[in-house]
């Protein structure tokens, strides 16, 4: 009998090319979504307009994320991935202009909405172009790497925020960030090969997309402006009404649909459903922690700090996140996941509970201590949550399933933010309303919003109930770069076909 051909059991490697392509795009998309509130000071003081304003440069770009990152993925499988992917870096690039030469609020946030239909593009296509120039052992590696790049950049997005809006002013994120995407259009061209799925139905669910934006948007802009409004108000009533009559149809269309946005089979398994739903509390709440700390930090009614200060003041979450990652996989093998995910959300519940009681004399070191803890634990309940929504599916449903906890990421972190940015303001203005200082006034509506994220917390660690018993695979290198990369996008953990973004 001949001896097994090495080459085939350790696969087909990526190319440079396509390595680069992916991997530095996907550095790019994802500093520069982390590093935006650190830009938020600058940009309002800059322009005039209000933070309350500039959270939709937020949570516009997760809404719009979440309506496209499952489409653009069925868009290259059916019209070519790398013609998509590069789509996507010039839409990236255009995005970056938009925002760079914006001369008010509203053009900023339009940028912002541009670039979130963008980087979520690039993410998936770019996961897409690399599953299927390798196989094996070196779709693995590929995977490993893509992912290590994507947890670079969200780390270091706000440290390098900090130091452009120091260096260059906040527009110089933006022109660096559009150098960069345009310099992957030609390397990609010149280096990836085309490749669809000639096997997949040519029909696009852009229905199925539409109302996703349809019941989000509405549901958005009533958690940002009930407590303006009023919580029983008809504006109020109308957008929560409008949301419903949206996730209604979203549910008739995908069940007629011939190649849905979401196949909703799959939300009766329970383990999926649970680790989607502690995927959306964690992208939901690290997002939250993020906006809320990067407006205090600088705000000078409470520490005054430098962009670059705040960027440095938020090391500790990502340090603690970087060091916990290793040990992630290896603890959910040994006492399963749902108790990773259990442990995991009680702590970062008790981190945040340590900020409620947060006050106007508390200085930075205060602070440190929950960071890492909401870090560790947000990290801990992720990783085997991301890992059990991929692994708890058959193999050609793998790709369906990352697609549904990727969307739940933009879902979580869009409502977070405005919900928590609501409770914040709210609080705050009825404190100086009643008299107390700029100061006790700002800790206040932190101390509430922490609160509010807490309790969510909280409600995660019922999620254990629905986990079952699944402890994961054996550790390998992939494992470590995706559970370091799950903030931002699930990687699944085995070989996957390219049938599927």
């Amino acid at each position: 009998m001949a001896a097994p051909d090495v080459r085939q059991m350790a696969g087909r490697s990526a190319g440079m090319g396509v390595l680069l392509a992916a991997c530095i795009s996907a550095l790019v998309v994802n500093a520069n979504t982390s590093a935006v509130t650190i830009l938020l000071p600058a940009i309002s003081a800059d322009l005039g307009a209000p933070i309350e304003q500039l959270q939709w440069a937020v949570t516009g770009y997760m809404l719009v994320g979440a309506a496209v990152i499952v489409t653009s993925g069925a868009l290259g499988d059916v019209f070519g991935r790398r013609r998509v992917f590069m789509l996507g870096l010039l839409l990236f690039v255009a995005s970056c202009v938009v925002i760079a030469l914006a001369q008010t609020g509203t053009g900023v946030i339009l940028g912002r909405v541009i670039q979130g239909a963008a980087g979520s593009t690039i993410l998936a296509c770019g996961m897409s172009l690399l599953s299927v120039a390798s196989s094996g052992a070196g779709q693995m590696r590929a995977i490993t790497l893509w992912g290590a790049a994507s947890a670079v950049g969200a780390a270091a997005g706000p440290l390098i925020g900090g130091v452009l809006v120091d260096a260059t002013g906040w527009q110089g994120l933006f022109w660096i960030d559009a150098v960069i995407a345009a310099a992957c259009v030609p390397l990609t061209l010149l280096t990836v090969k085309e490749s669809s799925d000639p096997n997949r139905p040519r029909s696009i669910d852009v229905l199925g997309t539409v109302l996703v934006a349809v019941a989000l948007v509405p549901l958005v802009l009533a958690l940002s402006e009930g407590s303006d409004w009023g919580w029983f108000s008809w504006k109020t009533f109308l957008c929560l009404v409008i949301a419903v009559l949206g996730a209604v149809g979203f549910v008739v269309v995908e069940r007629r649909a011939t190649a849905p946005l979401v196949d909703l089979a799959l939300l009766r398994n329970k383990v999926l459903v649970g680790a989607t739903l502690a995927i959306l509390i964690v992208a939901g709440a690290i997002n939250a922690l993020m906006y809320l700390l990067s407006l205090y930090f600088q705000n000078p009614d409470a520490f005054g700090m430098s962009p670059l200060d705040a960027g440095l003041a938020t090391l500790p979450a990502a340090a603690a996140m970087i060091a916990i990652t290793p040990l992630i996989t290896p603890l959910a093998v040994r006492i399963g996941s749902r108790n990773a995910v259990a442990i995991g959300f009680g702590l970062a519940a008790l981190g945040f509970l340590v900020l409620f009681f947060v006050t106007a004399s508390w200085v930075y070191a205060g602070f440190v201590g929950p960071l890492i803890a909401v870090a560790v634990g947000l990290g801990l309940a992720n990783g085997p949550a991301s890992s059990a929504s991929t692994a708890s599916v058959s193999e050609e449903q793998v790709g369906a399933a990352s697609g549904i906890s990727n969307m739940a990421r933009y879902v979580g972190g869009s409502l977070f933010v405005a919900a928590v940015a609501t409770v914040s303001t709210a609080v705050t203005d009825a404190r100086r309303a009643a008299g107390e200082s700029a100061a006790d006034a700002l800790a206040a509506g932190l101390s509430r919003s922490s609160l509010l994220l807490a309790i969510m917390s909280g409600l995660g660690v019922a999620l254990l109930l629905m986990m079952g018993r699944h402890r994961g695979e054996r550790p390998a290198a992939v494992h470590r770069s995706a559970a370091a990369a799950v903030i931002i996008y699930t990687i699944p953990t085995q070989p996957v076909g390219g049938s599927r973004s």
